[in-house]
């Protein structure tokens, strides 16, 4: 039975730096569309002592500071800030959570949506208290942030602890690329186009390649990310959703136990990097100073503040052992510090069978690619083989064209959308399609963890590259020893 609208959305860390950047701005656009419910009403808590009206006033600072002024008008932030509430609590404190429960109660009319902004340690006892003082029964869910956890165990416990009080389709658990338009177009495209399907396979696909690069640092999250590393922090759920997309076989319907059902069949279906594989299937960076954009940058350590062992780039070459990809290696690698920002799917065709063009024709021959940017402008480019203009008496020229349909520019009338406006709408509608299950995570973490035990068992420190560089150059011998090479 499908879930009601809910009546009351609760924030934890509603004053934190998520909910500023993302959360409370995501909620505006909504409420300046008219898509949130109109008796829906918003409770923010915290530990930090604030009444309404102080908490009222950091959304319309977030909302000043957030949100560009042609999208902002007064009516829609009145309208935002009438639904707030807040009421301080922390999970460590009970008779605190027993106020909120309180105050939760009071404020529901139908469902309640509560939502962890916090770090992933507080899950499980905010969870048992929401429990123990009556405000988690029928009729209310859970999302939760990534990630969860930092290894299987981890992850296997804050599941566990979780699914004491919330039944697993209460549970929403959070990856905001599912909420990103490029990542939904990956989906429309895939599954809304019968050009693709027949070609989508081993059989005339040679190679994947899935890329999340990022421009900045640590950015004032250095102990946090020295305790994760780019592994955990980016492949383990980014990237790993990502390839399930691109990889997994066509759902019946567009919704959620159909599309998890099939990003679990991929997630299984990976073959193993282990302590034998890891030497030459996976490569681990670090930055070092350099620049980015002409501007000197220090190197991880100096950010850090002390020397560390920590990965800011990983690569590697995966293996999705079914009929569908049998022999198609994908190319996964993420890091901090890369010379551009961007998040990138790029599928290389095999080469066709025999060319029927000679001389120089036949040296410009070129597989055709399908390119799928999703950050930060989403576009998708076909790269074909076309003549190249003139007259030539030794025959037929080509060259490389892409067909380039750039999103900005078709639906330049269409506002960008923060991924959180999508997964906002979803869970407070009830509808968890966008949202990873628990045998998702877990699975993910499985193979994750063997990179991991393999990477140590090896007692390697990562590589050292140049800030503004694309990672070391073990990364370049990894995908060139099998014959292809990055797309830069």
């Amino acid at each position: 039975m499908p879930a009601a609208p809910a009546s009351l959305l609760t924030i934890f860390g509603a004053t934190g730096d998520l909910a500023q950047r993302m959360l409370l701005p995501s909620l505006y656009s909504l409420q300046a569309e008219g898509l949130l419910p109109p008796d829906l009403r918003i409770l923010g808590t915290a530990r930090s002592e604030l009444d309404r009206e102080a908490f009222a006033g950091q959304v319309a600072n977030a909302i000043a500071e957030r949100v560009p002024a042609a999208e902002r008008n007064d009516a829609a932030v009145r309208g935002l800030l009438d639904r707030l509430d807040y009421c301080p609590a922390s999970v460590n404190d009970d008779a605190s959570m027993a106020t909120l429960a309180e105050r939760v109660n009071a404020l529901r009319n139908g469902d309640v949506l509560y939502h962890l902004s916090t770090a992933p340690r507080f899950y499980v006892p905010a969870c048992h208290a929401l429990g123990a003082h009556g405000a988690a029964g029928a009729g209310t869910r859970v999302m939760l942030e990534k990630p969860i956890g930092k290894n299987l165990t981890s992850a296997e416990a804050i599941n566990d602890g979780v699914a004491e009080v919330f039944d697993e389709d209460r549970v929403y658990r959070v990856d905001h690329y599912l909420g990103k338009e490029g990542v939904q177009n990956l989906i429309a495209l895939r599954f809304g186009n019968a050009l693709f399907e027949p070609q989508w396979n081993a059989r005339h696909i040679e190679q994947v390649q899935i890329t999340v690069a990022e421009t900045v640092g640590v950015e004032g999250r250095g102990d946090y990310y020295d305790d994760s590393g780019a592994l955990r922090d980016m492949l383990q759920n980014h990237l790993l959703q990502l390839l399930c997309l691109v990889a997994m076989e066509p759902p019946a319907q567009f919704e959620p136990t159909a599309m998890r059902n099939e990003k679990i069949k991929v997630l299984r279906s990976l073959r193993a990097i282990g302590r034998d594989e890891v030497a030459t299937e996976f490569v681990a960076g670090q930055y070092g100073a350099g620049a980015i954009d002409g501007v000197a940058v220090p190197s991880y350590a100096a950010e850090l503040g002390r020397a560390s062992s920590t990965e800011t780039f990983v690569a590697m070459r995966a293996h999705v052992d079914n009929w569908r990809w049998s022999g198609v290696p994908f190319y996964l690698r993420t890091g901090k510090r890369m010379p551009s920002r961007c998040t990138e799917i790029y599928l290389q065709f095999r080469k066709v069978p025999h060319s029927i063009f000679g001389g120089a024709a036949a040296g410009d021959m070129r597989p055709n690619g399908l390119l799928i940017r999703l950050q930060p402008e989403e576009r998708i480019e076909l790269q074909l083989m076309s003549k190249t203009p003139g007259l030539d008496r030794s025959g037929l020229r080509l060259s490389q064209v892409a067909l380039d349909l750039d999103f900005h520019t078709e639906f330049a009338a269409s506002r960008k959308r923060l991924a959180y406006e999508r997964l906002y709408l979803d869970a407070i509608e009830g509808n968890g399609t966008l949202f990873v299950r628990r045998d998702e995570t877990e699975a993910a973490w499985q193979w994750v963890d063997a990179i991991l035990d393999g990477w140590r068992a090896g007692a390697t420190m990562p590589r050292l590259y140049p800030a503004g560089t694309w990672g070391p150059s073990a990364a370049v011998s990894l995908i060139e020893r099998n014959g292809q090479s990055w797309r830069e």
